[in-house]
């Protein structure tokens, strides 16, 4: 269990001042200057000793991914693009970072954009985030006041400036690529990789972008070392995690707990337990909508955690656990989630813009039990069609969560076929 001396996010819900004193009053803005004196390669070095891997969804090692950044400048300026877009069903852990610790994100920005020789940084934040935008902005403001923004940022020599971007609401533009083009005033729609962002994000120029939560939490590993981040959490998966729990459990909430924790010690501690119960459980699913989900007998001894989770064929995602009860008729539940994939579809690959509606369909009919058995295989085979085969991952988060139903639920799917055909409504969902 994380104690509260080593939370990095002290203000999560908001009982603090978030100002720039208050911030400055729980350890925050202190001795930036001095971190960032030390140099570029030691920041990295500890970033890379830190084990940190991107709290977005991918978990791509963080350190790993700033030193691809070119060394030295070819002329072209370097940009670092901070991913606050956070549109996955059930996240919503960068939105409290941003409403209630701000300044957690614009001192990471400064040093992370020095560690990668950026003189500028653009944080793209997502179109329904209104408030959130004003306590960010706000912050921007106060930080330009203060001097640790503009001209010799910090007193450190570096020159530094914070754009703040508001997006339109388009979930695709979550993807880094597709953030890109908007970002630049395009259509959002994903990129063909390679080139890389590091060699040509945005305007062309070298650019990584990165989560709010990762960029967040580099002062502190910073001031801590590399090494007391990496003490939490098991090998390969370190470090703190904010965690967003909503669904059927008695307190949803998001709380910052250490990798690795255990789901249920997670939902006992922070949520009050499931709803009804433990036995009351029927599936999780772990990392925000586009994860397979897990059905309840694995959910006793999972760790949330990268690697566990992707040796269940699921994955940690955002952290965003929706949890589910059994009340839940979890063919519609996952139903919902194709319909939401097919909307948010950028349609510039076939098999996602015309795959993500035939899959909705299909799992329209299987709510109402009216197919044929054989379809489920059909329906299993045209996913792995889907997967793999787009620009992007947004082809696979349509894909997966309809995989873990079949997985797992294959049973529920068939009775309530067979009791469609037998004329049995009473399994068959509401309408």
């Amino acid at each position: 269990m994380l104690t509260d001396q080593d939370r990095i996010f002290t203000n999560l819900y908001g009982m603090h001042d978030r100002t720039l004193s208050g911030a400055r009053a729980r350890g925050h803005w202190d001795g930036t200057k001095d971190l960032i004196a030390k140099g570029r390669d030691w920041i990295i070095d500890e970033m890379k000793k830190s084990g940190l891997r991107g709290r977005g969804g991918a978990g791509f090692p963080t350190g790993l991914k700033w030193s691809f950044m070119p060394k030295e400048s070819d002329g072209r300026p370097h940009y670092l693009v901070i991913n606050a877009d956070e549109s996955e069903p059930g996240t919503c852990k960068d939105r409290e970072i941003m409403r209630h610790d701000p300044h957690t994100l614009i001192e990471g920005a400064l040093i992370a954009s020095f560690a990668m020789q950026a003189h500028t940084s653009y944080i793209y934040i997502r179109g329904e985030f209104i408030r959130e935008r004003e306590a960010l902005q706000a912050a921007i403001d106060e930080a330009y006041d203060a001097g640790l923004l503009g001209k010799n940022a910090a007193g450190t020599g570096w020159d530094f400036d914070l754009f703040l971007h508001h997006g339109a609401g388009a979930y695709i533009c979550g993807e880094e690529t597709a953030l890109l083009e908007s970002l630049e005033g395009k259509k959002g729609m994903p990129r063909m990789k390679p080139p890389f962002p590091a060699m040509a994000g945005v305007y062309g120029c070298p650019t990584t972008v990165n989560n709010v939560e990762s960029i967040a939490v580099v002062p502190t590993i910073l001031r801590r070392g590399g090494d007391w981040f990496a003490s939490f959490g098991r090998p390969n998966n370190a470090g703190t995690k904010v965690f967003a729990i909503s669904g059927h459990v008695n307190n949803p909430c998001v709380v910052e707990e250490s990798m690795s924790i255990g789901l249920r010690e997670l939902l006992d501690r922070h949520c009050g337990g499931v709803r009804g119960g433990w036995d009351n459980l029927k599936a999780v699913i772990p990392g925000g909508s586009s994860v397979p989900m897990l059905p309840a007998q694995l959910c006793d001894d999972a760790i949330m955690d990268f690697d566990w989770l992707r040796e269940q064929q699921s994955g940690l995602g955002t952290a965003a656990v929706i949890v589910m009860d059994q009340s839940t008729d979890v063919i519609k539940a996952i139903w919902r989630l194709a319909k939401f994939y097919k909307h948010e579809s950028c349609g510039q690959c076939t098999p996602c813009r015309e795959g993500t509606g035939w899959m909705m369909r299909v799992m329209d009919r299987l709510v109402r039990g009216e197919a044929e058995i054989e379809e489920i295989d059909m329906l299993f085979d045209v996913t792995k069609q889907v997967e793999g085969h787009t620009i992007c991952a947004l082809g696979d988060a349509a894909a997966w969560p309809i995989q873990g139903l079949i997985r797992h639920f294959r049973d529920e799917i068939e009775d309530r076929i067979k009791a469609r055909k037998t004329g049995r409504v009473s399994a068959v969902a509401a309408e």
